[in-house]
């Protein structure tokens, strides 16, 4: 099946938590005008022509998934290459998500990108780019002393998709209630 690069499948935290983490995102994320605040679960995707085919079995799947609280109280990172990072917030249980994820898979195997790293699938919400270990020192500390820990419930998944051009932005296109 194809894949597209337009196009995922995300968990979006409320909107009236996204102050706090659309300030890091802003000063640390190249892709900050690009994605809304979010979980990926699939990416790439199936193309935007696909989603009403896929409906029914989200909206069956996700009925049948019981929505679950998590927590965001800690930052880390991933390292890419020598001294050049993502940052990301850490969502907790992890478990939970990871087992959503899982299931979501089955009705699209094939999307499976994101499992294929080395440590496999690792659910976490972007806040940057850094380069360089002073610069990761200073972020880690000024983030400490900062950061106020939040909590969301888990009540949807969505599919997200852009237009196939360097400035567009992602939007919801469907949303999937979890019971």
């Amino acid at each position: 099946m194809t894949k597209v690069y337009s196009t995922a499948v995300v968990i979006i935290p409320p909107k009236d938590l996204w102050a706090a983490i659309q300030d890091i995102r802003k000063e640390y994320d190249r892709n900050f005008h690009r994605w809304m605040p979010h979980i990926t679960l699939m990416y790439p995707f199936r193309p935007q022509s696909e989603f009403k085919s896929l409906e029914r079995s989200f909206l069956t799947l996700c009925k049948g998934i019981q929505s679950f609280e998590i927590s965001v109280k800690i930052i880390k990172y991933f390292l890419h290459s020598k001294q050049n990072y993502t940052l990301w917030l850490a969502p907790e249980p992890d478990s939970l998500i990871i087992n959503l994820q899982s299931k979501l898979l089955a009705i699209t195997p094939d999307c499976n990108d994101i499992n294929l790293f080395q440590d496999g699938f690792k659910p976490h919400l972007s806040v940057g780019q850094l380069k360089g270990n002073q610069k990761l020192t200073t972020f880690k500390k000024k983030f400490q002393e900062t950061w106020i820990p939040f909590k969301f419930k888990v009540e949807s998944v969505y599919l997200i998709a852009r237009e196939k051009n360097t400035s567009s932005r992602f939007e919801i296109t469907n949303e999937f209630l979890m019971k």
